[in-house]
């Protein structure tokens, strides 16, 4: 009976942040490259780093030579934990970190926590403070840079690609070494940025389905996980309550007051003009 060539590891990682258009990038991407068979996300460097290397190499088994290998895993992005991990395991691999305007990021991710993870509203669920951990650009940055080297780590932008999806998606093909791909030729560049417009109606409901999905993620029961996609059990689960409203206007000019001072950080550091991200911005007071 032939066995399977065991799997290599990336010559990339992707790690986020969340609601940057990382799904986009999977879907185009697969295909041109070997990103781990049956998921999306491993999580091997955070949540799943006991299961060992060879766990995490089997799901790069049986890749061609010339194929580069990577994963996109946004749970990796503010982890030191997993930027260690990475650095010791693969040293030699290359970062890539997706940025967007952070106020959009945090309410965008706050939607994703609604999934089972958080219950409240966004100004209650904000008064967590972990919740701006992620919104570090500057911080998290310079420590990929520090562990990688500067020409390992390519930071990108959700407004590139809105602009201009080609050039955003030549960037990366460039940085990972593989050849230009023609996103009109790729189906899955069509599909829209994945968004989440409902709240689950059910809580509980959503909260027993996350633990699910994670314990069959965590087993590498990925054929179950995308069978009960197929037929709905997720999006019934995680939807059917009420459509998210926009971000409060009040919220929004607070939440925009706290995160100033690390974006000018982030401007000093990239060398790149972001006052969009602020260009909201009046004279609104007080901090989460």
């Amino acid at each position: 009976m032939n066995e399977r060539k065991p799997g290599r590891l990336p010559d990339f990682i992707a790690v986020g942040p969340p609601r940057t258009a990382t799904t986009w990038l999977d879907g185009v991407l697969r295909g041109h490259v070997r990103l781990p068979e049956g998921t999306k996300e491993t999580h091997f460097f955070t949540r799943s780093y006991s299961n060992g290397l060879f766990w995490y190499r089997s799901h790069f088994a049986d890749c061609p030579l010339e194929l580069q290998v990577g994963e996109i895993c946004t749970s990796y992005f503010r982890s030191s934990t997993a930027r260690g991990r990475i650095s010791t395991d693969i040293p030699g691999c290359k970062i890539i970190c997706s940025l967007r305007d952070p106020t959009e990021q945090i309410y965008s991710t706050y939607k994703l926590l609604r999934q089972g993870y958080v219950a409240g509203s966004f100004e209650e669920t904000l008064r967590d403070r972990n919740m701006l951990k992620t919104t570090r650009y500057a911080h998290h940055i310079r420590a990929w840079q520090k562990g990688f080297g500067m020409q390992n780590v390519l930071v990108t932008f959700y407004d590139d690609l809105k602009a201009n999806p080609q050039s955003f998606f030549d960037q990366v093909t460039g940085f990972i070494g593989i050849r230009s791909i023609r996103l009109a030729e790729v189906r899955a560049a069509a599909e829209p940025i994945n968004s989440i417009r409902q709240a689950p109606f059910s809580p509980l409901l959503a909260r027993c389905a996350r633990e699910l999905r994670k314990w069959l993620g965590s087993h590498r029961l990925y054929r179950a996980m995308e069978f009960l996609d197929r037929i709905g059990v997720w999006r019934f689960c995680f939807g059917g309550g009420e459509e998210f409203p926009p971000i409060d206007s009040a919220a929004e000019l607070r939440l925009r007051s706290c995160l100033r001072p690390e974006i000018e950080k982030l401007e000093e550091l990239l060398q790149r003009d972001l006052s969009r991200w602020n260009a909201e911005l009046r004279s609104g007071s007080g901090m989460f």
